[in-house]
């Protein structure tokens, strides 16, 4: 199949962007990818140089974007980081630049992008968020608040840019294969009061992060998404995502109890 649909998909060396990346261009989408070491890849679409917790390199990014195509039609937000770590152990430093990515980097980037958008009058912005941003676990405090940032504020903008015919949604993943902890960051931090809960968490999170499937359901979500004309704002992904949700919102003791004695099954 070819199409002359140009697709941008931010954080494309890794995870679930390298996978879509790679699925669109075998589809014929042009597509263009994001890294921060472009060089360091040897990839069949188009990589291009993005660190998109700077301001000067999203300008600089959008410049040399559209010195390689005319318009854009798909925007798909997919960089950012795990930040693991109990809340209290993690620094103020840490938390900030996890909000520098995840969410000013996403909004930065989707700002720099809106006017050549809005010049179309079409146009889509899928974010991958996560499950975390509609539910959060311990030991993800900042990660989960990034993505619940970022919820909040694509529940507006997608009303703010119907009249531009411009679709925006999100995905939400559970865990799912991708390499995610191999790439993250954790807290600094450490209290002793909380030895025992830490080395608990530590290991209910590696049993959670082991067991994790393949990604295939996320990326065939995002394709769905991209050919919608009204893509669905909000769209869990992964076995048992709606049932969580719902345990959360409608019998959350339930929910928080079945957390804990989930983490307490791994003895110190």
């Amino acid at each position: 199949m070819k199409t002359n649909k140009n697709i941008l998909v931010t954080g494309a060396s890794s995870g679930f962007g390298l996978l879509l990346a790679l699925e669109l261009h075998n589809k014929g989408y042009n597509v263009i990818g994001t890294s921060r070491n472009p060089k360091n890849f040897d990839l069949p679409f188009k990589l291009l140089e993005l660190d998109i917790a700077k301001e000067d390199s999203i300008k600089s990014f959008s410049k040399e974007l559209f010195s390689n195509i005319s318009h854009l039609d798909v925007l798909i937000n997919n960089a950012g980081f795990y930040l693991s770590g109990l809340a209290e152990e993690t620094s103020i430093e840490q938390g900030r630049y996890q909000f520098e990515t995840n969410f000013w980097g996403t909004i930065n980037l989707t700002n720099e992008l809106l006017p050549k958008f809005r010049k179309h009058r079409s146009g889509k912005i899928i974010t991958i968020g996560s499950l975390m941003g509609l539910v959060n676990f311990p030991s993800s405090a900042y990660y989960g608040a990034s993505k619940h940032a970022l919820e909040g504020y694509f529940k507006s903008l997608r009303f703010e840019l119907n009249e531009f015919n411009i679709k925006v949604a999100m995905v939400e993943p559970m865990n799912f294969n991708t390499g995610i902890i191999t790439n993250s960051h954790t807290a600094d931090g450490r209290i002793s009061d909380y030895d025992n809960y830490r080395n608990k968490i530590q290991k209910f999170s590696k049993d959670m992060f082991d067991k994790s499937p393949e990604p295939s359901p996320v990326i065939n979500t995002l394709l769905k998404l991209i050919d919608d004309e009204n893509p669905t704002f909000s769209n869990p992904v992964g076995k048992g995502a709606s049932i969580i949700l719902g345990i959360q919102h409608f019998a959350y003791k339930a929910f928080e109890n079945t957390i804990i004695k989930n983490i307490n099954k791994f003895k110190n």
